[in-house]
């Protein structure tokens, strides 16, 4: 499971927090100016109420995004076996997903400021079809988020990816005792000259 702590600061400091401070301070000012002016009429509260509530909606969107990170933290755990990563998560429903050792072709570790102060991290996993999509394989990863034993799983996983990439590539006897590479006209004397 991810660590509480980690994963309830990572919702509360997210992008859309300035811009919901920024975005609430200014509302409310607007809004404590107009009702604290002599003579406004107290119909037009109604109105100004209605307009605040709906103009304020980028910030009961952050608020939302830190609420429902509860939802999302009941949902979400992972297990390692011997086939591959299997990661539960989810808001409203519980989502499965599996991401098979034969299909990963990169493992990598993500370490961000929040992480970094509370001694967690990410393992990310890519597959070819993800770096397609981008080259940085940290955004369309499947990952394993805000775990303490970062650096083991780490390992274990990339341990269980290499040797299962190296079984389905050089299946069963079928893999060489000894490799010397392709026929090619370049050697490392070449390289470092």
């Amino acid at each position: 499971r991810p660590d509480i702590k980690c994963f309830f600061l990572e919702a509360i400091f997210n992008p859309m927090l300035p811009i919901a401070f920024i975005w609430g301070l200014i509302d409310f000012s607007f809004f404590s100016l107009a009702f604290h002016q002599e003579g406004f009429p107290k119909e037009m509260g109604v109105f100004l109420i209605g307009f605040f509530a709906l103009h304020l909606m980028p910030v009961w969107i952050y608020l939302a995004g830190i609420i429902f990170s509860f939802l999302r933290y009941q949902n979400t755990s992972f297990a390692i076996t011997d086939q591959g990563v299997y990661i539960s998560s989810g808001m409203f429903t519980q989502n499965y997903e599996r991401k098979p050792f034969a299909e990963m072709s990169h493992v990598n570790l993500s370490r961000g400021i929040i992480d970094r102060m509370i001694g967690v991290g990410d393992v990310v996993m890519t597959s070819q079809a993800d770096r397609y999509v981008t080259r940085n394989p940290l955004i369309h990863g499947t990952s394993i988020c805000d775990i303490k034993d970062y650096a083991e799983v780490y390992q274990m996983v990339k341990k269980l990816q290499t040797d299962i990439y190296a079984d389905t590539m050089y299946p069963n006897n079928k893999r060489p005792a000894e490799n010397d590479g392709y026929d090619t006209r370049y050697n490392t004397d070449d390289l470092f000259k």
